[in-house]
């Protein structure tokens, strides 16, 4: 199987809470998540990383740095995801057609996650601590 170049966003507000996406396809229907998903032909990481977030949330992003590559490899798939920082810049928050919900979350280890979410949270919230100050 050729893996498949995917990108998310992980966006703080000002008050540091995240904002989040629950899955409504597979792989991980009904787990939540940061927005994202696959990069289109001819567009640029960053690019996508804006695109993907809007699509899933309404929400507009100017897009930092790279916090993480992460891989997901299961039963019929293998995505290589870009996780890059963002801030919110406008835009209205709603879930998207392929998000069952979307929020802005203060505590996302009480919700069911996707698998190794929380320490790449961990390390862009300390990242945006970075940026934003």
């Amino acid at each position: 199987m050729t893996p498949i170049v995917a990108v998310a966003g992980i966006v703080f507000d000002a008050g540091g809470r995240v904002l989040m996406i629950q899955r409504g396809t597979p792989p991980g229907e009904g787990l939540w998540t940061v927005p994202g998903g696959k990069l289109e032909a001819g567009e640029t990481l960053v690019a996508g990383v804006g695109r993907e977030v809007r699509e899933e949330t309404g929400i507009e992003v100017e897009v930092g740095g790279l916090v993480e590559v992460v891989e997901r490899i299961g039963d019929g798939y293998h995505y290589v995801i870009h996780d890059y920082l963002a801030r919110p810049i406008g835009g209205v928050l709603r879930a998207g057609s392929d998000a069952r919900d979307a929020r802005w979350v203060e505590r996302p280890e009480d919700l069911p996650l996707t698998d190794g979410l929380l320490p790449v949270l961990a390390r862009a919230r300390a990242t945006h601590r970075a940026w934003s100050g």
